[in-house]
C-alpha cells in the first residue's frame, strides 16, 4: 500500500524485517511530533521489540489485547513526557495496524510505542483496557510488514516478554 497524503513514512528496520508506517502529524501532532523526534534524533536504533501480547499470555486481564511493543529508550536519554491525544481528539481509533504510544498514565508517554494485530477497539478512549478509560494515543499506520509485526508477535516469549528481543536495527524517515 502506498500513501497519497503527504504525511511522513518512516522505515523501521529490524532482523525480522521492514515495516513501513505512515505517521499522522494532522491528526496526532503531539504524538507524531514525538515519535519523530526520537527518529531523527536516532534514539530508536539499536533498542528492540521486547514484548508480545497475545489471548495467551494476560490470563490476570479481564479485557484481552493483541499487541507488539518496543522502542525503550535509556531513561537518560528519553524526553519528557507528553500529553495525551485521546482518540476522541484525534478521530483515530486502534484498528489492525495502528501504531500507538506506550504509557501507564495519563500524560506519560516518552518513547515506547506498540503496534494493534486486529482490532483493538479497548485501547481507545472509554475502552476498558485500563481502569481510567483514557485509552491511548494512535498516531499512524502500518502501510507495509504486518507480515513481519505479525511473525514477531509469535515468536518465542516468557509471559510477555519476548526471549530474545527482536532489534530495532534503524528507524528512519523516507
Amino acid at each position: 500500500m502506498i500513501s497519497l497524503s503527504d504525511n511522513p513514512v518512516v522505515l523501521i528496520e529490524t532482523t525480522m524485517g521492514e515495516i513501513k508506517v505512515e505517521v499522522y502529524p494532522d491528526k496526532a501532532p503531539i504524538t507524531a511530533g514525538n515519535f519523530l523526534r526520537y527518529i531523527d534524533a536516532g534514539l530508536y536504533d539499536g533498542t528492540t521489540f521486547f514484548r508480545t501480547v497475545t489471548m495467551q499470555n494476560q490470563p490476570d486481564n479481564d479485557v484481552r489485547i493483541e499487541v507488539i511493543q518496543g522502542g525503550q529508550v535509556e531513561k537518560e536519554k528519553e524526553f519528557e513526557p507528553i500529553t495525551l491525544e485521546r482518540t476522541t481528539q484525534t478521530g483515530l481509533s486502534h484498528t489492525d495496524g495502528v501504531i500507538s504510544m506506550s504509557r501507564f498514565k495519563p500524560d506519560s508517554a516518552k518513547s515506547s510505542f506498540f503496534f494493534c494485530i486486529g482490532d483493538q477497539l479497548e485501547l481507545d478512549y472509554g475502552g476498558k483496557r485500563y481502569a481510567d478509560g483514557q485509552g491511548f494515543a494512535a498516531f499512524g499506520m502500518v502501510t507495509e510488514g504486518m507480515d513481519v509485526v505479525r511473525a514477531i508477535q509469535v515468536q518465542p516469549h516468557e509471559g510477555q516478554r519476548l526471549t530474545p528481543p527482536i532489534e530495532i536495527t534503524r528507524i528512519k524517515r523516507l
